[in-house]
């Protein structure tokens, strides 16, 4: 009878991960090289910031859909996080301004995990204050709150040239992610780098109430904060197909509100959840 091979030795094993290490090491040097030869050829540095939301949506989504294994999804997404996003601050160097009001851990821990410590971080104790930051920037980012706002910042994005909400983190949504705190990022980006899933409108409104809230809390996700020199609020609305703009409008007149303006300040990807499990939901 044929002897079963003995299995590798604590050492062999052990030089396989040093090889695989090694390897590892190899391509994010070759990443290296290839990113300067991008910002030869695109001129990044001149141009601000080189965040590319859509791509690096895509890029969480495939990431998820194809990882297996014991090492847990938390730090497979964190390693590609930071990787992204030092491989980005090496193009066009930026900073993260950060609105701390709603509470600095929570901020703090999603700007670590999605931005890793080598782009600067930046606290800021108002959403207007980091908007207005990022603003004056060439290419600079804010994070601010995605449920919640204690005064409409998102004004500021009404108008032509500034700044747009490009992202909602997480990319990736779970119930036990360590960076789970909804945030939107704020920056300037080229329109082909935009995604457009979720569009996000800034809608002002006259005569806001509860049951004008719960008349469009199902179309959509909504941030208000009450506007008391016109008995009204302004509205942060994130809508997704199949809803649309005309539908929200509708839904408000009929509630009992009346418009009062309304503009496009962004847009972002489409939420995507995992389950604990790490498989994608359908």
């Amino acid at each position: 009878m044929t002897k079963p091979p003995s299995p590798p030795s604590l050492n062999e094993l052990r030089q396989e991960i040093d090889s695989i290490d090694a390897q590892v090491h190899q391509l994010l040097m070759q990443r290296g090289e290839i990113i300067d030869r991008l910002i030869a050829v695109k001129q990044t540095q001149e141009v601000g910031s080189a965040f590319r939301p859509a791509r690096e949506a895509d890029m969480m989504r495939r990431l998820v859909e194809r990882h297996h294994g014991i090492l847990p999804l938390d730090t497979v997404e964190s390693i590609w996080r930071v990787i992204i996003a030092t491989f980005t601050y090496v193009q066009a160097p930026f900073s993260v301004h950060v609105d701390q009001s709603l509470g600095e851990s929570a901020m703090r821990d999603s700007a670590r995990f999605h931005f890793g410590f080598t782009v600067p971080y930046v606290p800021h104790f108002s959403a207007s204050a980091a908007v207005e930051a990022v603003a004056r920037s060439k290419g600079d980012l804010a994070l601010v709150s995605a449920t919640s706002g204690a005064t409409p910042w998102w004004l500021a994005l009404e108008a032509a040239g500034v700044p747009k909400i490009i992202a909602r983190l997480p990319f990736i949504e779970r119930a036990d992610h360590p960076a789970a705190l909804p945030v939107f990022v704020v920056s300037r980006v080229a329109d082909s780098a935009m995604v457009t899933e979720v569009e996000t409108w800034s809608i002002r409104v006259s005569g806001w109430n509860a049951e004008i809230a719960r008349a469009i809390s199902p179309l959509a996700e909504v941030v208000a904060v009450p506007d008391t020199a016109f008995d009204g609020a302004a509205l942060l609305v994130s809508i997704s197909a199949p809803c649309s703009l005309d539908q929200i409008k509708a839904a408000l007149i009929a509630a009992g509100a009346s418009l009062r303006s309304s503009a496009l300040v962004g847009s972002h990807a489409r939420r995507y959840t995992v389950p604990p499990s790490g498989k994608p939901a359908p």
